[in-house]
């Protein structure tokens, strides 16, 4: 009886380890499966020619060997009007977005744009929010006031999930990209600036890039257009 015991109770013992096995297992599994649908980190650092980071520059990345991305037909984006100042002077939006443009001032304000991309203007309006505007193809797109000349604003619009602007610092991070090439793009606030392109591979651990551009000032003038 005693040698029975002693077989069942080793033989328990292995039941139990072999389960606790699995379970490690399959929690390795489902981590490495969590990791993979999250997707890697892109992080982007920007500078000028002397090495200075550079702040609002617009990044964004799209992937070379992907299917189209569909529009992001429920996101919202906010442009506010703060001291006669567009806020941010500076957006990032995938196609597809609807921005709305809440007016903070007590004085009133009309916003508009020439620009290819989308060409709107809001009714006069104070105190209260003008209906929100849908920018519906890629470009660039040159906000105004009609009120006040002072004010202007660019909204780069992207066809991808894969954007964001950099900080004080220069640096930008895209989240949740999937292993694979893209094509990275650069953007600053100008009437005829271009994206400054390269390529990069992202892996499973995510990548690095640093991207030098010269940045000018962005223009004061009235922004009566602004190329795609």
């Amino acid at each position: 009886m005693a040698v029975w015991g002693s077989l069942r109770v080793r033989t328990l013992r292995r039941v139990r380890q072999r389960h606790r096995a699995m379970r490690m297992l399959a929690s390795a599994v489902a981590s490495i499966i969590c990791i993979t649908a999250m997707g890697a980190d892109l992080r982007v650092d920007v500078h000028n020619p002397a090495g200075a980071p550079l702040a609002d520059m617009v990044v964004y990345a799209e992937a070379l060997d992907a299917a189209p991305v569909p529009h992001a037909n429920t996101a919202h984006a906010v442009i506010d009007q703060v001291h006669k100042q567009f806020v941010p002077r500076v957006s990032v939006i995938q196609t597809g977005t609807l921005v709305d443009f809440p007016n903070s001032d007590n004085i009133r304000h009309e916003v508009y744009s020439f620009s290819g991309p989308r060409v709107f203007t809001t009714k006069l309006y104070s105190g209260k929010q003008a209906d929100p505007v849908e920018f519906d193809k890629p470009g660039t797109v040159a906000l105004g006031c009609n009120i006040h000349d002072q004010m202007i604003a660019w909204v780069r619009v992207v066809d991808t999930p894969y954007f964001g602007k950099s900080g004080a610092d220069g640096a930008s991070t895209l989240r949740g990209l999937k292993a694979g090439d893209y094509r990275l793009s650069v953007w600053y606030p100008g009437p005829n600036s271009e994206p400054k392109v390269s390529q990069v591979h992202v892996g499973a651990d995510g990548a690095h890039a640093a991207v030098q551009v010269e940045a000018p000032a962005p223009s004061l003038a009235a922004p009566a257009g602004a190329a795609p």
